[in-house]
């Protein structure tokens, strides 16, 4: 669903669902990145984490757009979402050689 929000603001499309799937969008993706990222934490202390984690991540970016005056809807959406992929390349490749290490 997040990603459809993605889809949405990086077409353009005039769609009333836009604003709020690109929200979810901004605060999920992020999100789960960090959540997976600290699988070490308890359940009920990851979710909170992750959340301002997704909320802090933002900030930044928002403030780095606005500091180097390039401020864009889009940019931001693909910003947040490439660093997301940069926070869960991580864990994908830790546990893709963990499952390897228990099949040899």
């Amino acid at each position: 669903m997040g990603g459809f929000g993605a889809l949405l603001a990086l077409t353009g499309s005039d769609s009333p669902l836009r604003a709020p799937l690109v929200l979810f969008f901004l605060l999920a993706a992020p999100a789960a990145g960090i959540a997976l990222a600290l699988r070490g934490l308890d359940p009920f202390a990851r979710v909170p984490t992750a959340l301002a984690g997704s909320v802090v991540l933002n900030m930044l970016v928002a403030q780095g757009m606005l500091a180097t005056h390039r401020w864009s809807a889009r940019g931001g959406v693909v910003a947040v979402g490439v660093i997301s992929a940069l926070i869960l390349l991580p864990v994908l490749l830790r546990r893709r050689r963990a499952a390897k290490g228990q099949d040899g």
